[in-house]
């Protein structure tokens, strides 16, 4: 799949053709799926706890005699049916961590691109760089992509602190490590900016071997 190349003016400065190993794979939407559950499971820090009736303070003795009183039987002013009592089946803390394989992963990425890819939400840029940080020239930056509407993520090859904080007060737009690249990210966006020098990272990062 060949894509043009833009600058940052929206001029077309030439094209390049897009690895079809990452970008036009059959989609696997149960695939994707399975992925972006296992991110945001595995972002969850699983430290809700509730109290039992075992660890609430007092309940030791009984509220008042077996027989004879004509109110319902009770053991403990600690039993979940009493206010003050403890939490029945409540949450305990434990991890939500998911595996899945490293290929699978990458399958899932690839699965991502694609989609991006077969519905024009990929855009080429020939380099992305400022001197210095500012929000406007990256918002005319975006708008000259035409990328201005919706969300964008602008994926880096490496760190850039002029472009990172001229994204940081745009709203409808973030930035990415290429080595950092996921599946919720992908997803979270409607167009995805690729500098060449990014799409070399992503192409070794999950280029197909031959």
């Amino acid at each position: 799949m060949k894509v043009d190349v833009r600058n940052l003016v929206g001029e077309k400065v030439g094209a390049v053709e897009l690895p079809a190993d990452i970008f036009q794979v059959a989609v696997n939407s149960g695939l994707m799926h399975q992925a972006l559950v296992r991110q945001l499971a595995n972002a969850r820090q699983g430290t809700r706890k509730t109290k039992t009736r075992s660890e609430k303070r007092g309940g030791g003795a009984k509220p008042w005699r077996q027989k004879g009183t004509g109110r319902a039987r009770h053991g403990s002013r600690r039993s979940p049916i009493w206010v003050g009592g403890g939490k029945a089946h409540g949450p305990v803390v434990r991890g939500h961590e998911k595996r899945m394989p490293r290929q699978m992963r990458k399958a899932a990425l690839r699965c991502a691109l694609s989609e991006k890819a077969a519905m024009a939400q990929i855009v080429v840029v020939d380099e992305l760089e400022l001197k210095e940080p500012k929000t406007q020239k990256m918002a005319a930056v975006l708008a000259a992509l035409a990328v201005d509407a919706g969300s964008s993520l602008l994926v880096m090859a490496e760190g850039n602190e002029a472009v990172e904080k001229s994204v940081r007060n745009l709203s409808t737009a973030s930035t990415l490590r290429a080595n950092y690249l996921n599946i919720r990210d992908l997803m979270g966006h409607d167009t995805v900016v690729l500098p060449l020098a990014s799409l070399e990272v992503i192409r070794s990062h999950l280029g197909r071997e031959v």
